[in-house]
């Protein structure tokens, strides 16, 4: 299986979800921001990092990037795409989700190992967690404040689609403690922590980000 991992100018986090990615037997495909190909990748990573500097909103000009232009068709069509972080925020730039990201409340960046809750395990980057468990990852952010209107909110909610709250104190003042949702089709998701940072013993919190990875090769196998 091929999952392309897209840099852009400011990315960051792209090598260590190209890892994440070999660490369960899948083939990371680097992609460049000014691709205009996928090069017929199974799945997409936009990874954390700050895109082109994070002028104007954080992914506000990533959105426009030419590997883009095939890559929101392409999700529309149903191709796994993971967010995180940054890559959270293109998403919403997108419109491929809802919502945006704010600056957190307390106006700090916030740096500390996450526990959430998870919400939904039918999406494609989430079959291999269990419902209603708790998972710890990184999280660490400046600008991770999840804000939608009332009505997104609730359709979020009555969809089913919010995929993971976060678990005791909110660090970063997101609306309903919202820490990442999906799509309808549930082949998108976005989150602000990062399960990269978390797939082995003594390198993270945990090992459990590598669920996600595991997910998304044991969905698209299937």
């Amino acid at each position: 299986m091929r999952i392309g991992v897209v840099t852009f100018p400011g990315s960051l986090d792209d090598r260590d979800a190209a890892r994440a990615v070999r660490a369960v037997g899948a083939e990371a495909v680097a992609l460049w921001h000014a691709d205009r190909t996928l090069r017929d990748v199974d799945a997409v990573i936009l990874p954390g990092g700050f895109s082109y500097g994070d002028y104007l909103r954080c992914g506000a000009i990533a959105r426009f990037a030419p590997v883009m232009e095939e890559l929101v068709p392409a999700a529309q069509g149903g191709l796994p795409v993971l967010g995180i972080c940054n890559g959270f925020q293109i998403l919403c730039e997108s419109h491929l989700l809802p919502g945006a990201l704010i600056r957190n409340d307390h106006r700090k960046f916030v740096c500390v190992d996450q526990k959430l809750r998870v919400e939904n395990t039918s999406t494609t980057w989430t079959s291999d967690l269990e419902l209603g468990s708790h998972i710890r990852i990184p999280l660490k952010n400046g600008e991770g404040g999840f804000v939608a209107d009332v009505p997104t909110l609730e359709r979020l909610e009555g969809d089913g689609r919010i995929v993971f709250r976060y678990a005791g104190k909110n660090p970063n003042g997101s609306y309903r403690a919202i820490a990442g949702i999906t799509n309808e089709r549930g082949n998108v998701v976005g989150l602000m922590p990062h399960p990269e940072h978390a797939i082995e013993e003594g390198f993270g919190p945990s090992t459990d980000g590598l669920a996600f990875f595991t997910s998304v090769l044991s969905r698209v196998a299937a």
